[in-house]
């Protein structure tokens, strides 16, 4: 019997891939745009470290001075655990990030 596609499904497998918090992060840089890709993506392995996914990155089509990333997280504690160690915060102005300009907005679904 073939499902109607109009009818929501639940798929109970994907209930704890949810429990995990969302966030999208708005920072200004200053080094350009390039810089701070680059050093972005060389942190891959301190996220994983920290339990912190990246769904999404970039910035506005008229302005990259401006980035947003959307980010899964494990817990509040970890994340925060993150953001206070200094070795991450250098790695974040390295990469031309104002720490002062960071807004981080939590999304409900």
């Amino acid at each position: 019997m073939r499902q109607d596609p109009l009818t929501p499904v639940t798929c109970e497998a994907n209930v704890d891939e949810r429990l995990g918090m969302k966030i999208i992060i708005n920072v200004r840089i200053t080094q350009g745009y390039e810089k701070w890709v680059e050093l972005f993506h060389s942190a891959d392995a301190v996220r994983e470290e920290y339990g912190l996914t990246v769904l999404a990155y970039g910035h506005d089509k008229d302005d990259n001075s401006s980035v947003y990333q959307v980010i899964e997280i494990e817990s509040m504690e970890r994340m925060q655990e993150g953001l206070s160690n200094p070795a991450i915060a250098k790695m974040r102005t390295d990469a031309g990030v104002d720490l002062d300009s960071q807004k981080i907005t939590f999304l409900v679904e």
